[in-house]
């Protein structure tokens, strides 16, 4: 299924564009799934900080830490080779911020989101804190 948001990506001018379009699209997609969503490009005060894509909860209350990663070709490793060791550790860096503004501690997973030539790809459990 091609969505809208996937097209205006495809078409978008800026990588500013085409970044936000390919997190509509990803958010489509993943509240289609069943997921809600909590928070949208949640960053982390300060220079050096990390940032989250999306922040979802699953149906079975697992707290979801999205990373979404877009690229027009597979050239030079494709989306998926984009989510670098440094991005993962940023993203869990903001992450760890989050969860200490709850007051209990939830399930947790960190799932990528690639879109790549019209096509999405979602990895559940991408990768972890470790």
């Amino acid at each position: 299924m091609v969505f809208p948001q996937i097209k205006a990506f495809i078409q978008a001018r800026t990588s500013k564009q085409a970044g936000d379009a390919a997190e509509d699209a990803a958010l489509l997609h993943l509240q289609q799934a069943g997921l809600r969503l909590l928070e949208r490009n949640y960053r982390t005060p300060g220079r050096g900080g990390g940032e989250i894509d999306l922040i979802m909860r699953a149906p079975d209350a697992t707290v979801v830490f999205i990373e979404v990663r877009q690229r027009k070709s597979a050239s030079h490793g494709g989306a998926g080779a984009s989510v670098s060791g440094v991005k993962q550790r940023r993203v869990v860096f903001a992450a760890r911020h989050y969860l200490m503004q709850l007051h209990e501690l939830p399930p947790c997973r960190f799932d990528v989101v690639l879109l790549e030539q019209g096509k999405i790809e979602w990895l559940r459990a991408a990768f972890d804190a470790a």
